[in-house]
């Protein structure tokens, strides 16, 4: 008795023999080796059918019913026990299976039965915990077809079969992530008004990514969710860019919630953001590793940096200078650090560099000195390191501190940093105002980097956002100077507004109305000298 055909594919095709079949539609034979499916399924797809599987049911616990303001919908988290649904009518199970269950490797037709008892709600459940597994930690999906993932899984509950890695690609992941993104846009449906940050980027396999993320505040808490990585495949000109971003709002109602966006400086950026009309404030912490990029500039830098970076590329290749090198440590008592190479593309390295080579400067000057090391040296003809080397070393570390400390400040996303900007940069101005007492290595880095920076953020509606930031910032409250100061009259006259158009629609018609107005417009003004 053939067996029956279950596939909802056969509804195009009929059988020809065991390994062929014909399409109903075109008349083509395309094979079905022992009624595989997969080729019927590709050319289905030529003729624009697409047959969807049933809807995967494992994650509807996690979706929102209705919004909840006192949780985060936004986590990735998986329900706790008092959260998760539960089966009405559950298949009973017998517990008491240690004993015929000591091995995972015996199989009888008991333990076959107890594994097919196992309740769809449990199934489910141990479904979330593996993806969860994998995606959280960035596991690959072969994981869960690996043989000790099976013999684990088997360990702990030998009624439960992991999904393969197509059932997670597939099923589970999509699954998990539509209910997700439905969350998202639930909660984003209750914020007025937010901030994105988008960035383009390239993966080893020259693919262009754009990713977007959007962060806003719910109930007094900075909350940022990635809203897409999109894959481009057209060229990245501003208008291109400005499509794919529009294109992910709008997927997630936020378009005219966009209050401003930061970016890096690319020129294609500064083209997207004005066909948006979004307010354009550039990453600080990439417009200070663009400064300190330009001491690569300074003639004097660059050959003192060749000498630094000969040596500690010949004590990298080395394994010989690495053994005399951890001996020196030992001996003078230094951390047992590796010297650092500096690589342009990563930020601060050149500065970490040279603040290891300081450290290691005994060191690496007694291994030097090391017969073991010196031939070696000599036959490379690599050029020894003088105290000049290492007062220059001393002047750089110094001056660059400061702009590296800052970009560390900076580098947050649990913290606001919007406010930290311009005092930042009136300390870094300080800073890097050139002294009579700087030698003239120390006055070409600080000319170099404050050339670059004070270009920066000069637009008249970008500073007058970065000085209201500031003013609101509790951290630099009471503390500012000069045209930050000033935006405190500013202020005070937008929310002087704005009380007097709601005081005026909610007041009722009496003759004493405007004796109460100014009553109260005066209080609120001068409410507003203690915020």
């Amino acid at each position: 008795m053939p067996k029956a055909k279950r596939s909802k594919v056969w509804l195009y095709f009929s059988p020809k023999d065991s390994n062929n079949a014909k399409c109903n539609k075109c008349n083509k034979v395309i094979a079905s080796k022992g009624g595989n499916t997969s080729n019927l399924m590709k050319h289905l797809a030529t003729h624009k059918i697409y047959l969807k599987a049933e809807a995967c049911t494992v994650f509807d616990c996690l979706r929102e019913r209705e919004p909840m303001p006192s949780t985060s919908v936004g986590s990735v988290g998986l329900p706790g026990p008092s959260d998760r649904e539960t089966d009405p009518n559950p298949e009973k199970v017998d517990t008491d299976d240690d004993s015929s269950l000591t091995s995972a490797s015996t199989v009888t037709p008991f333990t076959l039965a107890k594994k097919a008892n196992l309740p769809k709600v449990k199934v489910e459940e141990l479904h979330r915990s593996v993806t969860r597994f994998v995606v959280m930690g960035l596991h690959s999906f072969s994981t869960v077809e690996s043989k000790w993932f099976r013999e684990m899984t088997t360990a702990l509950n030998p009624r439960y079969r992991p999904p393969s890695r197509d059932d997670l690609s597939n099923t589970l992941i999509p699954a998990w992530y539509s209910v997700e993104k439905q969350n998202v846009i639930q909660e984003l449906a209750q914020v007025k008004k937010a901030a994105i940050t988008c960035d383009g980027w390239t993966s080893v396999a020259q693919e262009h990514y754009v990713t977007v993320t959007v962060h806003y505040t719910s109930h007094s808490v900075i909350k940022q969710k990635v809203l897409n990585t999109k894959a481009v495949y057209e060229s990245q000109t501003g208008l291109v860019v400005a499509d794919e971003i529009t294109s992910i709002l709008v997927e997630f109602s936020l378009k005219t919630k966009v209050v401003a966006a930061t970016v890096d400086n690319a020129s294609n950026m500064d083209v997207a953001l004005k066909a948006l009309k979004f307010l354009k404030v550039g990453c600080f912490a990439h417009t200070l590793n663009l400064a300190a990029q330009k001491v690569y500039g300074i003639t004097a830098v660059t050959k003192w940096c060749a000498r630094l970076r000969a040596v500690v590329v010949w004590l990298k290749r080395s394994t010989m200078a690495k053994t005399v090198l951890q001996e020196k440590q030992r001996l003078l008592g230094l951390p047992d650090h590796s010297v650092i190479l500096d690589v342009r593309t990563r930020w601060n390295s050149l500065f970490l560099m040279v603040e290891r080579f300081l450290e290691q400067y005994p060191a690496i000057q007694a291994a030097s000195l090391d017969q073991r090391l010196r031939k070696p040296m000599e036959k490379d003809r690599l050029e020894r390191l003088t105290a000049d080397d290492f007062e220059k070393a001393e002047e750089f570390v110094n001056t660059m501190r400061l702009l590296y400390t800052s970009t560390l400040c900076v580098s947050s996303e649990r913290s606001p940093t919007c406010g930290q900007i311009l005092p930042i940069l009136n300390k870094l101005e300080v800073h890097f105002k050139v002294a009579e007492e700087d030698t003239a290595f120390t006055s070409a880095v600080k000319e170099k980097v404050w050339g670059d920076l004070k270009k920066r953020y000069q637009d008249e509606n970008v500073q007058n956002f970065l000085q209201e930031a500031t003013l609101m910032d509790p951290r630099f409250k009471g503390r500012l100077v000069g045209a930050v100061a000033d935006a405190w009259d500013r202020l005070e006259k937008v929310a002087v507004a704005s009380l007097t158009e709601e005081v005026f629609y909610a007041l009722p018609c009496f003759p004493c109305v405007p004796i109460t107005f100014m009553l109260i417009l005066v209080s609120h003004s001068s409410l507003l000298q203690f915020l």
